[in-house]
């Protein structure tokens, strides 16, 4: 470790409350990884360590690092208007541009879009937006959002309530009222619990019903909307059994509440399509977003709504009482055009739907030979393995964080980035990584889940 790496380190630890920390770090600085540089699909920390990015930042640097089309995109911006806002009837051309691009992917009469900074603050803007469509239709009783169990959905106050991690519940006096949560459709769990393998499409169709059995408890005039992640990103990357989103789609159809589909993460190319509930084929009527919309060069997030949605709160002649001081940030909306005009240029959600992701579901699968990895499941460019002891009964290790803590650990000295959460190893690399990044990554893998074998006899 170099003079300058300690020297930041403890510059950190004496003035940066960092994210989603126990703050151990304050006591120790030297546990904080220093990056200070990056390019392609890789990161470098402070003594020039290289690392393959294999999270894409923070599940959001889609196209890489270091994309001079989006820098100087943004640069050119910048010469020209700064910042200007959206409140009270003002508008400028780069917001204008974003928002036609956006609408010329999204499914048929979704051509609304609403922008803010972040996917919580577009997860905020959902809870508000709802209440105020049924209130406007008449309906104010309908103030209910459910959610799921293990879903994220964002750290402030609403986005943070609609989450279902008890541990943010925890803290700050949350959930904040009217917020209700069903089971999630982890598929593996239910194998954990069950004490082996079961029927996944039964499984996926009890999920769903989970959700009108909740609507009938609470009572449809109640419940506004119900919101979920196509994939659960946060949550381990959860891939629903294929019979779940129809009949899901279905229930909200049949029940008269809209269906919220959280695409912070599985948006803009993610799953090989443009949007997550576009891979799995239902039509949402509130689309939140944001990460891959920049690819993580500018923050920005939104929230795109149904036509027929817009129409009601016209008609209604209300102010909708709601915006951010960054909402439609002209440099950020640089960004987002040049990023999508970078993805549209080189093809890349072909790329990845023929090419990348078959490639990585392949190489993936031959993780289940590891006698660590109970399941390794991968849909587009995520993944994830559950970490096991016994692999035939799925019966996980009693200390299932502390194991893949010390995997997540080794995978760092070892030049990869992975994610560990709770019992699981997930990866979200970036939608330009070719077959020989793939290659990396599963020769990376293999060898750290070699080494936390080792390491826990």
């Amino acid at each position: 470790m170099s003079a300058s790496t300690s020297a930041l380190q403890q510059k950190n630890a004496k003035h940066l409350i960092q994210s989603f920390s126990d703050l151990s770090y304050i006591k120790n600085p030297e546990s904080t990884h220093i990056i200070s540089r990056a390019d392609g699909v890789y990161i470098y920390d402070n003594d020039g360590k290289k690392i393959l990015d294999s999270m894409s930042g923070l599940w959001c640097v889609n196209m890489g690092y270091g994309q001079q089309s989006i820098i100087e995109a943004v640069n050119e911006q910048m010469k020209e208007l700064v910042y200007y806002n959206n409140f009270f009837g003002s508008s400028h051309p780069s917001a204008i541009r974003l928002s036609e691009m956006i609408a010329d992917k999204t499914p048929k009469g979704m051509n609304k879009i609403y922008f803010c900074g972040s996917g919580s603050e577009a997860n905020d803007t959902v809870v508000r937006l709802a209440r105020h469509y049924w209130a406007a239709r008449g309906n104010k009783s309908k103030s209910v959002i459910i959610s799921r169990t293990n879903a994220y959905h964002g750290s402030t106050m609403a986005g943070a309530s609609l989450g279902g991690m008890s541990a943010m519940h925890a803290q700050g006096g949350l959930p904040i009222a009217d917020i209700e949560h069903i089971d999630q459709p982890y598929y593996y769990d239910a194998c954990v619990e069950a004490g082996g393998m079961i029927d996944a499409d039964e499984f996926g169709l009890k999920m769903a019903q989970s959700l009108a059995n909740k609507i009938d408890e609470l009572g449809e005039d109640r419940v506004a909307a119900f919101i979920a992640e196509p994939i659960q990103g946060a949550g381990g990357v959860i891939i629903p059994p294929k019979t779940y989103w129809p009949a899901i789609s279905k229930i909200c159809k049949e029940r008269n509440i809209l269906l919220v589909a959280d695409e912070v993460i599985c948006g803009f190319g993610r799953t090989g399509e443009w949007f997550g509930s576009g891979h799995f084929n239902f039509k949402p009527d509130l689309m939140p977003f944001a990460k891959g919309v920049t690819s993580g060069y500018l923050p920005v997030g939104g929230v795109i709504v149904r036509d027929d949605i817009v129409d009601v709160l016209v008609a209604a002649n209300q102010e909708f009482a709601h915006g951010y001081t960054y909402s439609g940030h002209p440099a950020c909306m640089a960004a987002a055009v040049a990023n999508l005009e970078l993805m549209e240029n080189t093809n890349i959600l072909d790329q990845v739907k023929n090419n990348t992701a078959p490639y990585l579901a392949s190489k993936w699968k031959e993780l289940e030979n590891h006698p660590l990895v109970g399941e390794a499941r991968q849909l587009g460019m995520l993944a994830a393995i559950e970490i096991v002891e016994d692999k035939e009964s799925c019966k996980r290790f009693e200390n299932s964080g502390e194991v893949v803590g010390i995997c997540r650990d080794l995978c760092y000295e070892n030049g990869i980035v992975m994610r560990a959460i709770k019992n699981k190893m997930v990866i979200a690399p970036p939608l330009i990584c070719n077959n020989d990044h793939i290659d990396e990554i599963l020769e990376k893998v293999w060898k750290c889940l070699d080494l936390t074998a080792k390491s826990i006899k």
